[in-house]
This record gives structure tokens, C-alpha cells and sequence, in this order.
């Protein structure tokens, strides 16, 4: 299978510093930037993989509390920022559609609408490669706009094919109910 053609420009060596700059920006709001850090603390996983880890806001957060964290992007702008920031944590350069660690973890989390970025005719791979990294009994978390052309039938159809079943579903990461209406969604499943 060839790499995964992501949609924007994410190996333009700028992006990484723009991205991390606009969450910086966020964050001195005074706004939370740990909903998704909270959420997968509540599973209490020792091995989490940030599938789509971005500059690494997640993966530290996560690494901060006590977790053994592995980060895989395909931007190595993004990945710059990152290891910047923590170069103690283990972040890979891969297509989420096709990596293989050869090993498994308690959680993967795919936050920050990594399937949208993915090209279409590749969004089955990636959730079907992500859930290969579960281990048996642990969860898959997926967190993403549905005003982006990938629909909950479309993740739901390839999270099952690829032996996840869905335990929980929220509108956003701090758990607000999830309605028909809900423009964005939060998935946990469970690997059989």
C-alpha cells in the first residue's frame, strides 16, 4: 500500500511551529487543554500510542501523568515541535495507515480529527492499523469533526471490521451527551 496522501500541507517545515503557536495562543486564554489527557486517565492505561500526535500536546500531557507514551505522525514539521519540547518521549515518523511498532498498547487515542486529514480511500487503513496496536481487551479512543465527509457509519463500519466494538460515545471530550445533531463525536471501543 502506498503512503497515506494526507489533504493539507504537512510537509511544509512551517506548519509544525504555526500549529504549536495557535495552541499556545489557546492555552493563554486560560482555556483547558487536557480534556483528552482526562479522558484516557480515566482508563488508566500504562502504554498509550497518540496516533497522530501533531506537536505532542497530548502525548506530554499524558507522559506527565505517569503513562509510557509512543507518538507517530506524518508531519516532521509537527514532530520537530514536539520532540523540541520533550525529547524524552518516543515519537515516530509514519504513516498511520500503514506503521507497524510489533507491539501492542493498554489505548490508542486518534484525537485532533486525524481521519479527516486522511485521504478518504485510506480512513478504513488507519483505523484498522490503529486497532492492530490495541491489545486484546484495551480501547481505541477517536475524537473528530462529522462536518469533515467522514461519517460515524463510515468509522463505526471500519472499527468493528477491525474487531473494536463501541462501549461509549460522547459530543465532545469532557462527555457531553452525544444527540443526532452533534457536530463532532468521541468514540471509545473496546478490542474483543
Amino acid at each position: 500500500m502506498s503512503p497515506t496522501p494526507f489533504t493539507g500541507a504537512f510537509d511544509d517545515p512551517a506548519v509544525g511551529a504555526a500549529y504549536q503557536a495557535r495552541l499556545d495562543a489557546l492555552a493563554a486564554t486560560g482555556r483547558s487543554m487536557h480534556a483528552e489527557a482526562d479522558l484516557v486517565g480515566r482508563y488508566a492505561p500504562r502504554f498509550v500510542l497518540d496516533a497522530g500526535c501533531g506537536t505532542g500536546r497530548v502525548a506530554i500531557e499524558l507522559h506527565r501523568r505517569g503513562m509510557t507514551v509512543v507518538g507517530v505522525d506524518l508531519s516532521e514539521s509537527m514532530l520537530a515541535e514536539a520532540r523540541e519540547r520533550a525529547p524524552e518521549l518516543t515519537l515516530i515518523h509514519d504513516d498511520l495507515a500503514t506503521f507497524a511498532l510489533d507491539r501492542t498498547f493498554d489505548l490508542v487515542l486518534i484525537a485532533g480529527n486525524v481521519p479527516i486529514f486522511c485521504a478518504p480511500e485510506h480512513r478504513d487503513a488507519l483505523v484498522a492499523n490503529c486497532a492492530r496496536h490495541v491489545v486484546t481487551g484495551g480501547h481505541l479512543i477517536a475524537g473528530f469533526t462529522l462536518e469533515g465527509g467522514y461519517t460515524l457509519a463510515e468509522f463505526d463500519a471500519a472499527a468493528t471490521a477491525a474487531g473494536l466494538m463501541l462501549t461509549e460515545r460522547s459530543a465532545t471530550w469532557e462527555g457531553a451527551d452525544f444527540v443526532p445533531e452533534s457536530s463532532y463525536a468521541v468514540s471509545i471501543l473496546t478490542k474483543a
